[in-house]
């Protein structure tokens, strides 16, 4: 059913008992979210309608639980989880990132999206790149990356020689780098990436994702923390999606790495920060 959009955060009434939630929503129909209106993450239409990755495989993922409509508000992010924590919606699915004060405060599911850091490489990935390391140890290797970026610094710390360490000045310069042989890869996170070889039309490269050792960042649906029954349905049926590849489905086409969120583990990621 389509997603509605309401215009302000509406006054909740108290949290039900635990193990009532879950029944009440069934009940009532639909799980109020919060979004941010930030593509692709989540996206609003001129009619009202919200999309994103974040808010489909919320709506995917209810479904499942019989609830069959979201109506989502949209806020800063700085006011999400106080707005969550007054019961004020029932769930964010925003693209709010991980991070262990957040975990204190929420009751995150599994990850959902991620940005991690990617290769755009030829296709097939010929010659078997999937670590910064792979081009330390091999001799010949190029790796394309940012000046004063994540992936020129991963690089080097990983024993890249400077001299092989490319200093790429934006995206488009990468892609002709790569194209014309003078790199054997560039380096950038999966979103920029998978929209760069979007735009590009060239089927000759591919990229890879997540890399192997470097960090990964990712949201949860996150939940309040009296709520913890209704995430674990939610993460039950999220691992389902995520084993039948109908995670993949959803998510790829936004540009999200869909093995980047089944890389890690929430326990992971919120420990880590």
């Amino acid at each position: 059913m389509r997603t509605t959009l309401i215009a302000a955060l509406l006054l909740a009434a108290p949290l039900p008992a635990l193990a009532e939630k879950l029944d009440d929503l069934r009940e009532q129909g639909f799980v109020r979210i919060a979004i941010g209106n930030e593509p692709p993450y989540t996206a609003v239409g001129s009619d009202g309608t919200v999309s994103g990755a974040a808010p489909d495989v919320a709506r995917a993922v209810f479904e499942k639980l019989g609830i069959p409509d979201l109506e989502a508000s949209i806020a800063e992010y700085g006011a999400m989880i106080p707005s969550l924590q007054a019961g004020r919606v029932d769930v964010i699915t925003a693209g709010l990132f991980m991070k262990k004060e957040r975990c204190d405060a929420v009751a995150y599911s599994e990850p959902i999206l991620c940005d991690a850091e990617a290769l755009l490489v030829p296709a097939g990935n010929p010659k078997g790149f999937r670590s910064y390391e792979d081009f330390a140890n091999q001799p010949d290797a190029r790796i394309g990356a940012p000046g004063g970026g994540t992936e020129e610094r991963l690089a080097l710390d990983a024993g890249v020689p400077r001299d092989r360490v490319i200093v790429v000045p934006d995206p488009q310069s990468g892609l002709t780098m790569l194209q014309q042989g003078r790199i054997d890869a560039y380096s950038l996170p999966v979103l920029s990436l998978n929209d760069l070889l979007s735009k590009s039309g060239d089927d000759s490269l591919e990229v890879f994702a997540p890399v192997v050792g470097a960090p990964v960042y990712c949201d949860g649906a996150a939940f309040n923390k009296n709520d913890t029954a209704l995430r674990d349905a939610f993460d039950v049926e999220l691992a389902a999606m995520k084993e039948s590849g109908e995670f993949a489905q959803i998510i790829e086409p936004y540009g999200f790495s869909a093995d980047a969120a089944k890389s890690t583990t929430r326990e992971q990621l919120c420990a880590a920060q």
